[in-house]
């Protein structure tokens, strides 16, 4: 059995779920998520003990892999619009900054011109800091892909450490070129 996959999702009060043949909803307060599932997977709906299961036909590999799989994005689904998802983004370099304007995410990344992002549907951008950018929303995987695509527009670099990296992400440093005097 898959350690992951055999694992019950808990549905938290206030979340409403349903479940048909090749599709999970969600919703919640923080919004409504649809998970296409594998028509091979089963997922049942428990009410009485306000839980999820996912269980599988067969043991082989393809079927280990999409158990443990859709129970995991079952779970995310859940989670997301119960709680929601949050990344942080912090931005190091001088005059490097950012600027959450409705539906739009201006950045200044030291190229001539400011790089402007529309932010994608179901995402929330704020800016609390002119160096902090916070992206929340009820689907992880669009939160993490706009991360990834912000941060891709100026990575961090290894001799200064400027650009744009996630909270508490390590940068490995490397040293510079060392004057050394001819002989």
């Amino acid at each position: 059995m898959s350690r992951v996959g055999k694992q019950p999702v808990k549905v938290p009060s206030g979340v409403k779920v349903r479940i048909t043949t090749d599709l999970f909803r969600a919703e919640g307060p923080k919004g409504k998520i649809d998970q296409p599932v594998h028509p091979d997977i089963m997922v049942k709906h428990d009410d009485a003990a306000g839980e999820i299961r996912v269980s599988r036909p067969a043991d082989s590999k393809r079927f280990k892999a999409l158990h443990g799989l859709t129970q995991r994005l079952v779970q995310n689904a859940v989670t997301g619009v119960s709680e929601g998802f949050e990344k942080r983004l912090q931005i190091v370099g001088v005059g490097y900054n950012a600027r959450a304007q409705g539906p739009r995410l201006t950045l200044n990344l030291g190229f001539s011109n400011p790089v402007i992002m529309d932010v994608p549907e179901g995402v929330a951008v704020e800016t609390p800091a002119p160096t902090v950018i916070v992206i929340k929303g009820p689907d992880k995987q669009k939160v993490g892909q706009f991360a990834a695509e912000i941060r891709r527009k100026r990575p961090p670099e290894p001799y200064k450490g400027k650009g744009v990296r996630y909270e508490n992400e390590y940068v490995r440093r490397k040293a510079g070129k060392a004057f050394v005097s001819g002989q």
